[in-house]
């Protein structure tokens, strides 16, 4: 079994994350890791060195994948160079901060040659895996309509423990909440339905006091397949969340229909009454203590395996693909610009 040799760039909560996947897998091996204040720590925590720069990073000889947990609009530049040295690359959504810099990534990818995965970890949550599997064959026919809701309480992790300058959230280079949140949402419905976003409609808002992005959106979005989807993201909670509406979709079908909570039950209804198909073990990411616990990794350690069947050359993956990060990255930007503009948006305008 051939062991490929990762780096990261950068050492926050996400950077962590990855490092922890890393040391889980069999056939994968932590070789440095770059980026942040927190990289020294984090590389001694790890027994591995902390280069001084992404340059000294990728030329090492050592490196076959380097891993991107940067600030949003850091990524193509980054992704783009790893590229360039003949690194395959896996980033963590959004992709980039416009579709053009999507398209720069993906041109990248293609000339080197390499692989590019996205971090869409919510493919490998128990429930959400059992839902697309359901859902592709046919136990709630074709799907007609989704609700997804995915507010979240800000203030839970930034007292969660996991430490670290949460500034970045603010900084307008990132372009604001949805940005962050949504791309989850977007690929969770063209991963179910294999549709595409069609058209959207928005209403983007900030809601919290002294933010100078965007907070708080709803939105409907029209699929290519005829589905219609109405999307709720938020960090503008006073208090943590809904019970069991922190990443929920409600999914009707022409037969049937589904009630999924990420984090806890997977239910079906499709004429025979309500009954339970899957559960989703607590995830703990509200807190360090449990962030680093096995059921939340699970998703993580997954997705790095199957990003590393990628680089591998075997297919088929569950891992996200560039393209997909360009869909989730596209309909985001669409639904500020609906907003913005006050008007249905089509995804094949120019911007």
């Amino acid at each position: 079994m051939k062991t490929i040799r990762f780096g990261i760039l950068g050492s926050g909560f996400m950077g962590s994350t990855h490092a922890e996947a890393i040391r889980r897998l069999p056939n994968a091996t932590l070789v440095a890791l770059t980026g942040g204040s927190r990289a020294p720590a984090l590389a001694e925590k790890h027994g591995v060195p902390c280069d001084p720069s992404l340059d000294a990073l990728l030329r090492r000889p050592d490196l076959d994948a380097l891993i991107v947990t940067t600030p949003h609009h850091l990524h193509v530049e980054e992704a783009v160079k790893a590229f360039a040295a003949g690194k395959h690359v896996l980033v963590e959504k959004p992709l980039a901060t416009s579709v053009a810099d999507c398209d720069r990534i993906l041109a990248a990818a293609a000339r080197s040659g390499k692989a590019l995965g996205l971090g869409y970890q919510q493919r490998f949550r128990v429930n959400n895996a059992r839902a697309h599997d359901l859902i592709r064959d046919g136990a709630i026919g074709r799907v007609l309509t989704i609700q997804a809701s995915m507010p979240m309480y800000a203030g839970a992790v930034k007292s969660g423990g996991f430490g670290g300058n949460w500034e970045w959230w603010n900084n307008p280079a990132s372009l604001g909440h949805l940005l962050n949140s949504a791309p989850h949402a977007i690929d969770i419905l063209r991963w179910f339905t294999g549709g595409e976003v069609a058209t959207v409609s928005a209403f983007c808002r900030t809601l919290l006091p002294d933010v100078p992005v965007e907070d708080t959106t709803m939105a409907l979005l029209e699929l290519n397949t005829g589905a219609i989807c109405s999307l709720f993201s938020s960090r503008a909670l006073p208090t943590p969340s809904f019970p069991g509406e922190e990443f929920r979709f409600r999914i009707v079908g022409a037969t049937g229909l589904i009630d999924l909570d990420a984090y806890s039950e997977l239910r079906l209804n499709d004429g025979k009454g309500w009954r339970v198909m899957s559960t989703q073990p607590t995830v703990g990411h509200e807190g360090a203590n449990t962030a680093y616990g096995d059921v939340r990794m699970q998703a993580y350690c997954d997705q790095l395996a199957s990003f590393i069947d990628r680089v591998e050359g075997k297919t088929p993956t569950v891992v996200g693909s560039g393209a997909d990060g360009r869909a989730g990255v596209a309909a985001c930007l669409a639904m500020l610009r609906s907003s913005a503009e006050r008007r249905w948006v089509s995804l094949d305008e120019k911007p």
